[in-house]
């Protein structure tokens, strides 16, 4: 039987250690990218780390490292002669000057490596890189590896292009993923010829690279009239609920929301250990909850989430930015939750949900030692501590939950007449019935209900 790991490609991490950057904070960002790269289905067979003022202009890496670097994809390791010069000239001269100080070899022999001292059994076909690089930096690298290269954007639209389901999903990555590609075409081997142009041929014409070009602005265009549409008829669905009690989930990627929502409202959500399972907005009600509660599991975030991603997916954010109540899921046993914290609340502060009543729930809790619990709750004193497996956990959250909107719910009492038995749904749609009672007049209720629900139903009752 063959190994399903030697199935997958092999894949090599490059990482720039930046000023202020900790060896921990490196780890934990390296950990973080090679269960991206997992779940776009490769192995990490090897690391590759520097530490740089800055990534090197031409290639990322110094030009030791970068021999490296080819050693583990069987490339030469040299950016071949003919390949783009440094922007910066004055950097580029100062090299040439001082060969005793050359940035592109800079700590090369202070910069640890996981691909030293043992060697992979198999030569990696894919570079990623923890760092958004340019198209030259792209095509530099590819030259002196012989390997495809993807930076961390490219790997997260990757993924998010593999598990989108929805057809507004669908649509919002294939148009951040255009507008990851467009400015890395490049022309093909055939010399970019120029197709005729103007009447009777005349004209230069555009080159097979123009032509590409305008295709993806062409295509761009068309998604986002298309997403357009999509979310006119969102927005009308929203409206519906607008007034309903709404609560989303909100948090970093693979913080168990999905498996919150899942043991909240009993829904069949996909659950998957792997980052950005959930692409799509789901919405629930809370079971025998009265009036009714929705529940919504939305996209989760990352550091170093792409703009286009961030723009491309905000209608799925406006559930976040039109509930009533948002809950922060937190991973409690992971070791950089305070930084996935600060990048989910930085996140939805930029679409202007900073200011929504929010409570913080530290998932995962059966993962953290007894110790470590006790500091968890001295450190968010405010916070619900529970796990999404335990039922007495899930239970005490609903109860809070269930707190949160009674506290804005008032008692009052309501006649249904004989003749508009029909609407005794509505009303227990929108309130909860204490108690209720029959006369001669119809059925005299008891309910306790938000003042608006209560509206609607008295204007139905006065029809």
């Amino acid at each position: 039987m063959s190994d399903p790991k030697s199935e997958r490609p092999a894949a090599v991490l490059v990482a720039i250690q930046l000023p202020g950057v900790t060896d921990t904070e490196l780890a934990a960002e390296l950990a973080e990218l090679r269960r991206l790269v997992h779940t776009l289905g490769a192995e990490v067979v090897a690391t590759v780390t520097q530490r740089r003022s800055s990534p090197a202009a031409a290639a990322v890496l110094g030009s030791g490292k970068l021999l490296e670097l080819g050693k583990l994809t069987g490339g030469t390791g040299v950016v071949p002669s003919g390949a783009p010069e440094p922007k910066n000239k004055v950097r580029a001269a100062r090299e040439e000057s001082e060969p005793g100080r050359r940035l592109d070899d800079e700590e090369d022999s202070e910069a640890g490596s996981e691909s030293e001292g043992e060697k992979p059994s198999r030569l990696a076909t894919l570079v990623v890189v923890d760092h958004e690089i340019t198209p030259s930096q792209t095509r530099n690298l590819e030259r002196a590896t012989g390997a495809q290269v993807l930076d961390r954007a490219g790997v997260i639209v990757e993924i998010f292009h593999r598990h989108a389901r929805s057809r507004e999903a669908k649509l919002q990555v294939e148009l951040a993923r255009l507008a990851y590609v467009a400015p890395r075409l490049r022309e093909t081997g055939g010399g970019g010829d120029r197709q005729r142009g103007g009447i009777g041929g005349k004209g230069a014409g555009e080159s097979e690279l123009e032509l590409d070009r305008r295709r993806v602005r062409d295509r761009m265009a068309a998604l986002r009239l298309e997403i357009a549409a999509i979310q006119r008829d969102q927005q009308n669905r929203r409206a519906h609920r607008r007034e309903q009690r709404r609560v989303a989930l909100v948090g970093y990627t693979n913080a168990g929301k999905s498996s919150l929502m899942r043991a909240l409202t009993g829904s069949e959500v996909l659950v998957a250990d792997k980052l950005f399972a959930t692409l799509d907005t789901t919405v629930r009600a809370l079971p025998e909850v009265r009036p009714r509660l929705l529940v919504s599991d939305t996209v989760g975030f990352i550091k170093k989430l792409p703009h286009d991603l961030v723009a491309s997916f905000r209608s799925t954010l406006d559930e976040a930015l039109e509930a009533s109540l948002l809950l922060y899921v937190v991973d409690a046993s992971d070791p950089m939750r305070r930084e996935q914290l600060e990048v989910t609340r930085s996140v939805l502060a930029e679409i202007g949900a900073g200011e929504i009543p929010s409570r913080v729930l530290l998932n995962k809790i059966d993962r953290v030692a007894p110790e470590e619990r006790e500091a968890l709750r001295a450190e968010y004193p405010e916070a619900t501590l529970l796990s999404a497996k335990a039922p007495a956990d899930v239970a005490g959250l609903c109860e809070q939950m269930v707190a949160f909107f009674e506290a804005s719910m008032v008692e009052d009492e309501l006649l249904v007449p004989y003749g508009k038995q029909n609407l005794l749904g509505a009303v227990h749609e929108e309130a909860r019935v204490l108690a209720e009672e029959y006369d001669e007049a119809g059925a005299r209720l008891r309910v306790r209900a938000h003042p608006a629900g209560l509206e609607r139903i008295r204007n139905l009752l006065a029809r």
